[in-house]
């Protein structure tokens, strides 16, 4: 009989040994470096491409191959898992598809969850409420505050690319009631960070960050109550039934999330993010993110002790794998150095950079970023 903590860390030493990124690497949030797996997955369906013949069919078989992936990961049904180009695009196909009442977004979120409920706004279909500003926490409070009778869906995102704060889903959940949509941009946490992903009507999650499977591809995942409220109307002939059947006519939509496809992805981009969701799989959320939570603390105490402000949350709740420095005046001058000691970061605007550690990082390496920092802090 096998030893279940053998097998489990040797399947832990296998996910950390398929990833080479450089030793100084802290840029996650930003992207993730695809590991050995999925380079070999991506060279392998171009070598299936290059010898011709009807390799077609193969290789569009690994959209199936991600969105039961993606399905095994976030909770939702297969059936209830699409994919579309990007977190941006996906975002864009739903707020277009939502017609009437208003949508509440925080006015600090990342331009690509502002910018689909600003032109959907514009376009007369759902009007926007922006709330709070660049570092506004999204909390339940914030939410609760920010409704109104018109209010038919939230945006958030799971963890905040500013802030590394990690939103309380729940709790947004429980203020919204129950006949509000909640819609997720889970980008910088899906793979990483282990949430109840169902608890959202609407998830959209891209594959180049935390993930590590490079550009070109998206998982957008909806509840059947959001399918019947969201219209199609960004969509394709890949989104429709019989789309095989070229006879010029309108075709019905695909049932589910599937009914939001534009047109054939990349498999190549597919490939990689089905590689990648499988490699998260083979270890398990809750492994990697205890390792993540550990390096992210490691990490604050190392800035602690340089005496560098930390501005990113320090509870475990409240967190993922991202952790903010405060460098008043100096951050361009910090950030070089750091770039001079092969430590990569990003620069965030004035005073801050932003650090993001995974599963994989290696732990001296916070006590080197600390050092190089401790003359600015």
């Amino acid at each position: 009989m096998s030893n279940p903590g053998n097998d489990d860390a040797a399947a832990f030493e296998a996910y950390q040994a398929s990833f080479t990124e450089a030793h100084g690497y802290l840029n996650f949030a930003s992207f993730g470096p695809p590991s050995r797996a999925v380079r070999e997955r991506v060279t392998h369906l171009l070598e299936l491409a290059a010898d011709g013949g009807d390799a077609s069919e193969a290789l569009h078989g690994e959209d199936l191959r991600v969105r039961e992936a993606f399905a095994r990961l976030s909770g939702f049904p297969p059936e209830d898992v699409g994919l579309t180009g990007s977190t941006s695009l996906g975002l864009f196909q739903v707020a277009f598809g939502l017609a009437g009442g208003s949508v509440l977004v925080n006015a600090g979120e990342f331009p690509a969850n502002t910018y689909p409920w600003l032109r959907t706004s514009a376009a007369g279909r759902a009007r926007v409420d922006l709330v709070g500003g660049p570092g506004t926490l999204m909390t339940p409070d914030v939410v609760a505050r920010g409704l109104t009778d018109d209010t038919v869906a939230v945006s958030v995102s799971a963890v905040d690319f500013r802030t590394g704060y990690r939103a309380d889903l729940a709790g947004i959940r429980d203020v919204m009631g129950p006949d509000r949509l909640l819609v997720v941009d889970g980008i910088q946490g899906f793979g990483v960070a282990d949430v109840d992903w169902t608890l959202a009507d609407v998830l959209v999650a891209g594959a180049q960050k935390w993930i590590r499977a490079g550009w070109g591809v998206a998982a957008l995942a909806m509840s059947p109550r959001a399918v019947e409220r969201f219209d199609p109307l960004l969509t394709g002939w890949t989104g429709v039934t019989d789309s095989r059947r070229y006879d010029g006519e309108e075709h019905p939509p695909l049932p589910g999330a599937q009914r939001f496809s534009i047109s054939n992805l990349s498999p190549y981009a597919t490939g990689a993010f089905a590689e990648a969701l499988g490699l998260i799989g083979s270890v398990g959320v809750p492994a990697i993110e205890g390792i993540v939570a550990t390096h992210a603390q490691a990490l604050v105490e190392q800035l602690d002790s340089a005496g560098v402000e930390v501005l990113s949350p320090r509870e475990r709740a409240d967190s993922a794998g991202i952790v903010v420095a405060g460098i008043p005046g100096r951050a361009a001058e910090a950030h070089a150095a750091l770039a001079d000691a092969g430590i990569i970061a990003t620069l965030h605007g004035e005073g801050r950079i932003r650090f993001s550690v995974h599963a994989t990082t290696r732990s001296e390496v916070f006590g080197e970023a600390a050092k190089v920092l401790a003359p600015f802090a």
